[in-house]
């Protein structure tokens, strides 16, 4: 394509010296070429190359009619080739919700099609296409592609080699698929059990190791050749307020900040990791000012930038989320976060009035536009060492070749087995055995599946043990079961050697602790299996039994399903506190707290 070899003329050597180090593109006349490139960009284009943005379609030229109908709507375009040839984006971001991610084929192709479309263009670039596939309860590519326990249940594990394998297949098979951006790991310490929109996606309560496991994920997907992205700074960890829905403030103070939130974006700053993102919080402590860290120059430029000494490419969260928008206008906020020293403007609300705010605020002199060449030179260098420069394209054969291959199914099962925690097992009620609890009963709640492929929960417990030798049959009870509902499933259990309860947040006086309650009255063995957080285990003091698997999906269950049976010990360990439900400043069970058994392999030999 003539496009893409005067692109590639135009930047000769810049990707020669990737293999000195990580911090090699930075270095004689890889930097001068990227500048170069740089200096010949119109102004236009400049201001594209700082926007990741998402669009409706399956493809980037023929998408569905709903799809370009939404398109028109959102965005003024038909299609992701129409995006990328009006506003010049640097970079696309990917959602299952926007019909992006069917399958591994066709993301394959989506890539190539925007890539295609983009290099087409007057001094055209490659895209950096973008995605959230953190695992467990966020991920948008969903099977065949192979997914993994999410970031608490790799905390329970407690292993960095787990951390770095599930980077590097994941980040292998993204790259496969044409995704060379993951905003994962999740570097937020959890220390606040009420968080609504953090939880399990955290590694963990303990500062240390969770950094241990941030920076070994880091290096995992960057090997893979996928820029990882440590978020969210300066800390999203300690939040009862959600910032896709409000503002919320963070009371630590500079001294905790220090001992406590700072401590895996240190780690990830030091394993090299290529992006890092804002978060929409006030924090007093580091810029008393009132406005959310994305929009804060002390926090980005003065201690991301300063004081961690990172230099490498800054995405705020999603411009969309009200955390963002409360205090400015739509037309303020990307103006105001390059003013604080951000690179990438993710997802505005309004694509016109961003990209028209930022070239306004060029023009009339509030952003020079030397700013923004150092944003787009961040952005360039980037994507030179992801290869992007050279070899935009991605072949179909390394789809079927390495994307849900038999030996990374395999591999997550692995480390699935190796995280699963035993909390509570009164008289020793587990390991189960088919011999002599055969007949299963498996009721609980169904949540929607994070990547619309996975699920239901109590199928994937039932069927799992089933093919383990017992007779299991599953009944939804939902997350808030009636009265009915609670009476039907004491009723199922009659006749029945055990019940499996799979549980979903469980509060005080709820339908689903009455569940619990009323199915241990019926005398038969109860195995409470808490499936996202494990809190939850504080709210069931009359089960006998219960695991925490710290996501819904199908490979923590059916990890969960061989832990039940025997199949394998449990050998996760908690890694945030479980305080008590009458008093959660009072510890029930403390970091590090997990039970095992001999399982029935080993007693076989």
């Amino acid at each position: 394509m003539p496009s893409r070899r005067t692109l590639l003329a135009a930047t000769a050597g810049v990707t020669a010296g990737l293999s000195v180090g990580p911090h090699a593109y930075s270095l004689g006349s890889d930097e001068r070429a990227l500048r170069s490139l740089v200096s010949r960009m119109t102004l236009p284009e400049k201001v594209g190359q700082l926007f990741v943005v998402r669009v409706h379609g399956h493809s980037a030229t023929a998408p569905d009619q709903a799809d370009i109908d939404a398109n028109l709507k959102e965005l003024g375009v038909r299609t992701a080739a129409e995006l990328v040839a009006k506003y010049r984006v640097g970079g696309i971001i990917y959602f299952t919700s926007n019909h992006n991610t069917r399958d591994p084929q066709q993301i394959a192709e989506l890539s190539n099609g925007i890539q295609r479309a983009s290099l087409e263009q007057p001094r055209g670039l490659p895209v950096l296409i973008s995605t959230d596939q953190e695992h467990g309860a966020v991920c948008r590519i969903g099977r065949p592609a192979t997914l993994f326990p999410g970031a608490m249940a790799i905390g329970a594990g407690g292993s960095t080699a787990d951390a770095r394998t599930v980077g590097r297949v994941s980040g292998a098979e993204l790259r496969a698929m044409g995704v060379r951006q993951d905003y994962s790991p999740d570097a937020d310490v959890n220390v606040n059990p009420a968080n609504p929109v953090i939880g399990v996606r955290s590694f963990g309560a303990d500062p240390d190791a969770a950094g241990a496991l941030v920076a070994a994920g880091v290096r995992g997907y960057q090997e893979a050749g996928v820029a990882a992205t440590a978020k969210h700074f300066p800390g999203h960890g300690d939040t009862a307020v959600d910032s896709h829905t409000g503002f919320p403030v963070i009371t630590h103070s500079r001294e905790l900040w220090e001992k406590l939130d700072a401590v895996p974006f240190r780690a990830a700053v030091g394993a090299g990791v290529d992006s890092v993102m804002t978060a929409h919080i006030q924090f007093p402590a580091l810029d008393d000012s009132g406005d959310p860290a994305t929009l804060s120059h002390p926090v980005v430029t003065g201690i991301l930038r300063g004081e961690l000494g990172y230099d490498g490419v800054v995405v705020t969260d999603s411009l969309s989320m009200a955390g963002v928008r409360t205090k400015y206008g739509d037309d303020r906020v990307p103006v105001l976060a390059l003013k604080a020293g951000v690179d990438q403007l993710l997802d505005p609300p309004a694509l016109d009035v961003a990209w028209n705010a930022v070239l306004k605020a060029v023009r009339d002199g509030e952003l020079t536009e030397s700013r923004l060449d150092e944003s787009v030179l961040r952005v360039l260098r980037l994507k030179s060492r992801l290869g992007l420069l050279d070899r935009p394209y991605v072949d179909a054969k390394d789809v079927r070749r390495v994307v849900g291959t038999a030996r990374h199914l395999a591999t997550a099962d692995r480390v699935a087995e190796r995280t699963t925690t035993l909390l509570v097992n009164e008289s020793d009620l587990l390991p189960l055995s088919p011999r002599t609890h055969g007949k299963v009963l498996v009721v609980g709640a169904d949540p929607a599946s994070p990547s619309g492929t996975t699920g239901p929960p109590t199928g994937v417990l039932a069927a799992a043990l089933t093919e383990l030798g017992f007779t299991a049959r599953a009944l939804s009870t939902g997350t808030d079961p009636s009265a009915a509902t609670v009476d039907a499933a004491v009723a199922a259990a009659e006749g029945t050697d055990a019940v499996v309860v799979g549980t979903y947040n469980v509060t005080a006086g709820s339908g689903q602790q009455r569940l619990v309650e009323q199915l241990v009255g019926t005398g038969r063995p109860v195995v409470a299996v808490a499936m996202r957080n494990p809190y939850d285990v504080a709210q069931l003091p009359t089960a006998r039994s219960c695991l925490a698997t710290y996501c819904w999906t199908d490979v923590e269950l059916r990890a969960a399903a061989r832990v039940i049976a025997g199949r394998v010990a449990p050998r996760g360990r908690l890694p945030v506190p479980v305080g008590r439900a009458d008093d959660p400043a009072q510890v029930l069970y403390p970091i590090g707290h997990g039970l095992t058994y001999q399982t029935y392999a080993a007693d076989r030999a």
